[in-house]
C-alpha cells in the first residue's frame, strides 16, 4: 500500500512539475518573441512595406531623429476607427525605427487635459480637435526633432492615409535637412508682381500671383531675368512659367542646370489667357501669338508639345458664360479624380482642377528615363487648331476628331537627360548693324568648357499656364472691408505638391501613394454597376419611345378641326394609353431589376457569412476526423 501511495504521489507531483515547466516555457517564449519583430506583408498593394526611397533616406541619416507621437487615446469619445488608425501609424513608425539602425527613436504621449504632454503638444503647434461639445480636445499628430531642428504633422487625417509614408518620410527628411531650398523663377509674365506706373501711370501695380506669394513662406525665392546666361549654384529648383522666345544662352543655362542635377517645373501653353489679360492693350497691338514652348530642350528629351493645338474634351467640358449665354465649352476642362493619377503623391488627394486652353505632351523617352503621367484627358478628347478654336463651339464640334487614347496634360520625367547643345555653349549674339561680329575664342586654355553632355534629374511639365493664374484658381471678395480669398479648385494644391516633391531628394520623389486601406466589396459594386447600366439603357429606350409618342400627339393635335378644342379623338386617346402602358411596363421592369439586384447581393452576403462562420470549424472538424482515422489505422495490426 505504501509503495502504491508513493507512486501516486510521484505521478501527481511529476505532472504538476511538468505543468509548471510548461507555463514557464510559455512565458519565456512570449518574453523572447515580444522583442523579436517577425512580420510578413500579405496585402495586395504592400500597404505595410516601406518603399525603397524611404529606405534610402533612412540609410543616409547622419544624426539621431526623435519621433514624438501625440494621441489622446484616453478620451472616451475617440472612435474605434480612429484608434485603429493610430495603431497602424504606431506599427509604421516601428518599421521606421527598425530600418534606421538606431538613428530613429520613438516616444508616445497621451496629452490628457492640463498635463505636461498637452502643454508640449500645444508648444509644437499640434491642432486639438473637438469631438464633442463638452469633451477635451483630441490631439493626433507627430513631431520630429533633430538637435535644435523640429517639424510637425499637426493632424493626421484618415482620409489621407494613402500619403502617410510620404508625410512621415518628408518630415524626417526636412528635420534632418533644415535648410530652405532656393527656387529660381523664370517667366515672361509678372508672376512675382510688377510696378507698371512708370510706363503706364494710369494702371495700378500688378500684384504677385497667389501661387508665388505662398512660395515665400517655405522657400527662398529669387527671380532670374530672361537675359541671364547662367543659373546660380545655390538654386536647387527652377520654376519656368510661359517661356516665350528664350535666348539660346538662357536655354543652354537651363540645359546645364538640369544636367548637373537641378530640378525643373515648367508651365507651357498653346493659348495663354493670362498673357492676354495682363499685357496692356498698347503692347498687344500686332501680336496674336500667346503660346509658349521649349522645343529645343523638349526634342532632346523625346518630348513634343502641341504648341499650336488645344485639347478639346467632350467629357470634361465646362459651363462658360459667353455673349450668347451659358454654354458647354470643351476647351475649358474640368478635371475629375479619374483624370488625375491615383498612384502619385502629387495628385492622389486632389479632387477637381480647372484648365482653360491646355495643350498635350507626347513622349518618346530615352532608355534611362521614367515617365509618370500626372494629369490626363478622358477618352473623349481630341486636338483642335488654336486658330480654329477661336471661331466658337460650332467650329470646334465640326472639326473635332477623337484621339485613340487619353492625352497627357502634365507629366514628370525622371532619369538621365541628354544635352540639347551637343556642340557646347552657343556662340555670341549676332552683331548689331554697323558693328563687326566678335570672333570666337580659339580652342585652348582660355576656351569655354564644352559643358555637360548628360546627367540625372527630374523635370515636371504642365501644358497650361492659366491653371495657376489667380482668376482660374481663386475667388476674391470682400467681407467687412477686408479682402478675402477663396480657393475654388485644387489647382494651387497641385502646384504646391509638385514644388514640394521636386525640391526634395530623388528618393523622396520616388515614394508613391500607398493605395487604399479600405477594400470595398468589388463583387457587390460590379452587381450595382451592371444593374445601373441596364436600368440606364432601358430608361433611354423608353424616353426615346416617349418622345416619338409625344411627337405623334403633337401632330395629331395640330391636325384637329376647329370644333375639337379640348376633347381627344380616338387616335389621341389610343396614343395616350400607349404612353401610359409604356410607363407602367418600365416601372414594373425597374421593380424586377431592383429585386434581382437585392437578391444577388443578399445571396452573395449569405455565401460570405457561411464561409466566414462555418468554413473554419468545418476545416478543423475535417482535420480532426482525418487525424482520428489516421491513428486508428496506425493502431491496427
Amino acid at each position: 500500500m505504501k509503495q502504491i501511495g508513493s507512486d501516486s504521489f510521484w505521478k501527481t507531483g511529476g505532472g504538476l512539475i511538468g505543468l509548471i515547466a510548461l507555463l514557464v516555457m510559455i512565458v519565456a517564449v512570449n518574453v523572447i518573441l515580444n522583442n523579436v519583430r517577425i512580420r510578413k506583408d500579405l496585402t495586395q498593394e504592400k500597404l505595410y512595406t516601406l518603399t525603397q526611397g524611404t529606405k534610402n533616406i533612412l540609410g543616409r541619416i547622419d544624426n539621431n531623429v526623435t519621433l514624438k507621437l501625440f494621441f489622446s487615446s484616453s478620451v472616451p469619445e475617440v472612435s474605434v476607427q480612429f484608434k485603429n488608425y493610430a495603431k497602424r501609424i504606431e506599427d509604421l513608425l516601428e518599421e521606421y525605427r527598425t530600418l534606421s539602425r538606431g538613428k530613429i527613436s520613438i516616444e508616445k504621449y497621451d496629452p490628457k487635459p492640463d498635463s505636461d504632454a498637452e502643454e508640449w503638444a500645444q508648444r509644437y503647434g499640434l491642432d486639438g480637435q473637438q469631438v464633442g461639445m463638452f469633451t477635451p480636445p483630441v490631439y493626433f499628430g507627430l513631431v520630429a526633432t533633430c538637435g535644435k531642428n523640429e517639424a510637425a504633422i499637426t493632424t493626421f487625417d484618415p482620409r489621407a492615409e494613402a500619403m502617410l509614408e510620404y508625410q512621415i518620410t518628408q518630415l524626417i527628411y526636412r528635420t534632418a535637412h533644415p535648410e530652405k531650398p532656393v527656387l529660381g523663377i523664370i517667366s515672361s509674365l509678372p508672376v512675382m508682381g510688377m510696378n507698371t506706373q512708370f510706363a503706364f501711370p494710369q494702371q495700378p501695380p500688378v500684384p504677385a500671383w497667389t501661387a508665388f506669394q505662398q512660395l515665400k513662406e517655405d522657400y527662398t525665392v529669387t527671380q532670374i531675368p530672361q537675359t541671364a546666361e547662367e543659373i546660380q549654384k545655390d538654386i536647387s529648383t527652377l520654376i519656368i512659367v510661359h517661356p516665350k522666345s528664350l535666348s539660346d544662352k538662357l536655354l543652354y543655362a537651363i540645359d546645364q542646370f538640369i544636367l548637373r542635377g537641378g530640378r525643373v517645373l515648367a508651365f507651357v501653353d498653346p493659348v495663354c489667357v493670362a498673357e492676354l489679360e495682363i499685357t496692356p492693350a498698347q503692347q498687344q497691338f500686332g501680336r496674336t501669338d500667346s503660346s509658349s514652348n521649349m522645343e529645343k530642350l523638349f526634342s532632346a528629351w523625346g518630348v513634343t508639345f502641341t504648341q499650336d493645338k488645344i485639347i478639346a474634351d467632350m467629357a470634361l467640358a465646362s459651363r462658360v458664360r459667353t455673349q450668347k449665354g451659358v454654354e458647354e465649352n470643351s476647351l475649358w476642362l474640368t478635371l475629375r479624380p479619374e483624370n488625375l493619377s491615383r498612384k502619385d503623391i502629387v495628385t492622389t488627394q486632389l479632387g477637381m482642377m480647372a484648365l482653360p486652353f491646355a495643350g498635350s505632351f507626347s513622349i518618346n523617352p530615352q532608355a534611362d528615363m521614367t515617365v509618370a503621367p500626372l494629369i490626363c484627358s478622358s477618352d473623349s478628347a481630341g486636338l483642335i487648331n488654336s486658330l480654329m478654336a477661336q471661331m466658337g463651339s460650332s467650329s470646334i464640334n465640326r472639326n473635332f476628331k477623337k484621339e485613340p487614347r487619353p492625352l497627357n496634360i502634365a507629366i514628370r520625367l525622371t532619369g538621365t537627360f541628354k544635352t540639347a547643345f551637343p556642340a557646347g555653349k552657343p556662340a555670341g549674339d549676332e552683331a548689331k548693324p554697323g558693328e563687326e561680329k566678335k570672333a570666337d575664342k580659339p580652342a585652348g586654355k582660355e576656351a569655354a568648357p564644352a559643358g555637360l553632355k548628360e546627367g540625372r534629374s527630374t523635370v515636371a511639365l504642365v501644358g497650361d499656364v492659366d491653371m495657376i493664374f489667380d482668376r482660374f484658381c481663386i475667388e476674391q471678395g470682400e467681407f467687412m472691408g477686408l479682402k478675402t480669398m477663396q480657393v475654388i479648385n485644387d489647382n494651387l494644391s497641385f502646384f504646391a505638391n509638385v514644388v514640394e516633391q521636386i525640391t526634395g531628394s530623388e528618393d523622396l520623389i520616388g515614394i508613391r501613394s500607398r493605395g487604399r486601406f479600405q477594400r470595398p466589396f468589388t463583387r457587390v459594386l460590379d452587381l450595382e454597376k451592371k444593374a445601373r447600366e441596364a436600368g440606364q439603357s432601358k430608361e433611354e429606350a423608353l424616353m426615346a419611345r416617349i418622345r416619338d409618342i409625344q411627337e405623334q400627339m403633337s401632330r395629331l393635335q395640330a391636325s384637329k378641326d376647329k370644333n375639337q378644342r379640348f376633347a381627344l379623338n380616338s387616335q389621341q386617346k389610343r396614343a395616350l394609353n400607349e404612353l401610359r402602358d409604356e410607363q407602367q411596363k418600365f416601372n414594373n421592369e425597374l421593380k424586377t431589376l431592383r429585386k434581382n439586384l437585392r437578391s444577388d447581393i443578399e445571396n452573395l452576403g449569405i455565401k460570405v457569412k457561411v464561409i466566414n462562420i462555418a468554413m473554419m470549424p468545418l476545416v478543423v472538424a475535417l482535420a480532426g476526423i482525418t487525424y482520428g482515422f489516421y491513428r486508428r489505422r496506425k493502431r491496427q495490426p
